[in-house]
C-alpha cells in the first residue's frame, strides 16, 4: 500500500454492516482497507505495494463463519505476509480457549465484540507504538539480539558466526516464530557484505506470477503492466544478500531458475534473451521438512542441495530452557520503557508455569505475551492465576492413529475386507482415508491449513487442490466406504 501519513488497517468481517461502521469510526484517524473472506483478503495483501501495519480480524468468516477456523488461519497468512503486522482480533467467538488459541497463533491482542469504536482506537494506537519500538529495534543490542545462554542458542550463535562470511548460499530451518528472518539478517550483518544491499522476498506472500519478475526483473512490454524496463531483486542487490523466506512455497517452475542463479549467477530478464550476472548471497529459511517435500516431488532435490551448504536450524523457544525467562525479562523491560512504565515480574507459581509451557508460537507468541502483560500489570507481581489466561494450554497435539504393525498384517485385513464386499472400489476408499486425514489435520491444528499441510506431509497448495477436489468429488459420488 502507498506511503500515507495515516497508518493503514485491514478490517476483515463478513458483516458488511460492521466494516462499515468501523470504516467510518476508525477511517479519520486510519487508511482502512475492508475484506469480507479470508481469500479476498489475503489476495489484496499480494496485490498491495505495502501490507497494512494493522488488522482488525474477526474470527467467523465464510465459509464456516459459526466456527473460528477460517479466522484462525488468516492470522497465521496475515503473519506468514507481514511478520510485523499488528492483528487485534475482534470477534463474537470470544470463548477463552478461541481467545488463547489466536493469540498463540501470533495475534496481538483479543477483544470481544461488540466494543467501543474509542477503546479500539486506544488498542490500535497502543499496537502501533509497539510496532514502531519493534521496527526501529530500540534498545536491542547490536552485538547480541539473540538472547539466552541455553546450549541450543550457543550452537546457533556459534553457527550464525561460522558461515556469515562465507559467499555460498545458507538455509535457515525452524518453526514459525522462531525468528528464522533474524538469523539471516545477522549472517548478512556480521559479514563483510554488512554495508552492501539487504533484500528480502517472502515466497509464501507474493502471488506466483509475480515471484519471477521481483527476483529477476523485467523489460518494457513483457506483460500487460510492464510500461518501462525495470531490474529485479537480483540486480538490486549488488554484491548484498538476498533473502528468500518461505522457500518451501516457490513455484515449481521457478525453482529451475534460481538453481541456475545459485550454479553460474546467470539470470535473465521476463521478456529479454540479454544474461545478466548476479554476486549476491542467497539466504533461504523454511518451516518445512524440504527432504519430505522431495520425496511428495514438491521440491527440486539439486535446489535443495545447492541451497543447503550451510544448513542452520533455528531451535523452538521449548527447547531454550532458562531463556525463556531470560526472553521475558528482556522483553518486559524492554516495551516497558517504550510505554513508560514499571516493568512486571512473576512470582514462584507463575515462574514455574511459564516455564513448563510449550509456547507454540514461539518468540512471536511470547513477546506479545510480554507486550499485553505490561499493560494489563505494569509494576505488578504476578501469580499463575494472573498468566493463566495468557497460556494456550488447550491446544490439542497430534498422535498417529493405530494402524497395523506390518504390510502383512494389512494385507489380511484387506483381504477380508475385499472377500466381503461385493462393490468395493478402490477410488473411493483411497478418497475416504485422504478426506478422514485431512479433515483430522485440520481439526487438529485449528483449521490453520500451513500447519495441517507440514503435518500431512505435503505442500500447502497441494492440500488447498486436494480439499477443493474432494468437495467437487463428494458432491458427485456416493458417501465412501470404511475399512472395519
Amino acid at each position: 500500500m502507498a506511503e500515507n501519513r495515516k497508518p493503514s488497517l485491514l478490517i476483515v468481517d463478513d458483516d458488511p454492516l460492521i466494516t462499515d461502521t468501523l470504516a467510518y469510526a476508525l477511517g479519520k484517524d486510519f487508511e482502512v482497507t475492508a475484506s469480507d473472506s479470508r481469500g479476498h483478503a489475503v489476495a489484496l495483501l499480494r496485490q498491495a505495494d505495502e501490507a497494512p501495519q494493522l488488522a482488525l480480524v474477526d474470527l467467523g468468516l465464510p465459509p464456516v463463519p459459526h466456527r473460528p477456523d477460517e479466522g484462525f488461519a488468516l492470522i497465521t497468512d496475515l503473519l506468514a505476509h507481514s511478520p510485523a503486522m499488528k492483528i487485534i482480533v475482534l470477534s463474537g467467538q470470544s470463548e477463552a480457549a478461541n481467545a488463547r488459541h489466536a493469540l498463540a497463533l501470533g495475534a496481538a491482542e483479543f477483544v470481544a465484540k461488540p466494543c467501543d469504536p474509542e477503546n479500539l482506537k486506544r488498542i490500535l494506537a497502543h499496537e502501533l507504538q509497539f510496532r514502531a519500538a519493534e521496527i526501529s529495534g530500540a534498545g536491542i543490542a547490536e552485538a547480541d539480539p539473540l538472547i539466552g545462554k541455553s546450549p541450543a542458542l550457543h550452537k546457533l550463535k556459534s553457527q550464525i558466526s561460522q558461515y556469515a562470511d562465507s559467499p555460498f548460499p545458507a538455509l535457515i530451518e525452524g518453526e514459525s516464530g522462531t525468528g528464522k528472518e533474524l538469523v539471516a539478517n545477522l549472517l548478512h550483518r556480521l559479514s563483510w557484505r554488512k554495508s552492501k544491499p539487504w533484500f528480502a522476498l517472502n515466497c509464501a506472500a507474493i502471488s506466483p506470477t509475480l515471484v519471477e519478475p521481483t527476483l529477476f526483473g523485467y523489460v518494457k512490454g513483457a506483460f500487460t503492466g510492464a510500461a518501462q524496463n525495470k531490474s529485479g531483486y537480483f540486480a538490486d542487490a549488488g554484491e548484498g544478500t538476498l533473502f528468500l523466506d518461505e522457500i518451501g512455497e516457490l513455484p515449481p517452475e521457478l525453482q529451475a531458475k534460481l538453481l541456475r542463479v545459485l550454479e553460474n549467477g546467470e539470470f535473465q530478464r521476463v521478456g529479454e534473451t540479454q544474461q545478466h550476472f548476479s554476486r549476491a548471497r542467497v539466504i533461504a529459511a523454511t518451516n518445512r521438512d524440504l527432504r519430505q517435500e522431495i520425496r511428495k516431488g514438491n521440491f527440486r532435490a539439486d535446489l535443495y542441495h545447492r541451497l543447503s551448504v550451510f544448513t542452520i536450524s533455528v531451535p523452538p523457544l521449548r527447547e531454550m530452557e532458562e531463556d525463556r525467562v531470560q526472553l521475558l525479562e528482556h522483553f518486559s523491560a524492554f516495551y516497558a520503557a517504550q510505554a513508560k512504565l514499571a516493568p512486571f515480574s512473576l512470582d514462584d507459581s507463575a515462574l514455574k508455569a511459564w516455564r513448563d509451557y510449550h509456547f507454540p508460537g514461539n518468540v512471536r507468541e511470547l513477546r506479545n505475551i510480554a507486550i499485553r502483560l505490561t499493560t494489563k500489570y505494569a509494576g505488578q507481581k504476578l501469580s499463575a492465576l494472573e498468566l493463566d489466561p495468557e497460556l494456550d494450554l488447550e491446544t490439542p497435539r497430534a498422535s498417529g492413529p493405530e494402524l497395523p504393525a506390518d504390510s502383512g498384517t494389512l494385507i489380511e485385513q484387506a483381504s477380508r475386507h475385499l472377500q466381503r464386499e461385493r462393490s468395493f472400489n478402490l477410488d473411493n476408499m483411497l478418497q475416504a482415508w485422504e478426506q478422514g486425514y485431512i479433515e483430522a489435520a485440520m481439526k487438529l491444528t485449528r483449521g490453520n491449513v500451513s500447519q495441517a499441510a507440514k503435518m500431512l506431509g505435503i505442500n500447502r497448495t497441494t492440500l488447498y487442490s486436494r480439499m477443493e477436489s474432494l468437495q467437487k468429488e463428494s458432491q458427485h459420488k456416493e458417501a465412501p466406504q470404511k475399512l472395519p
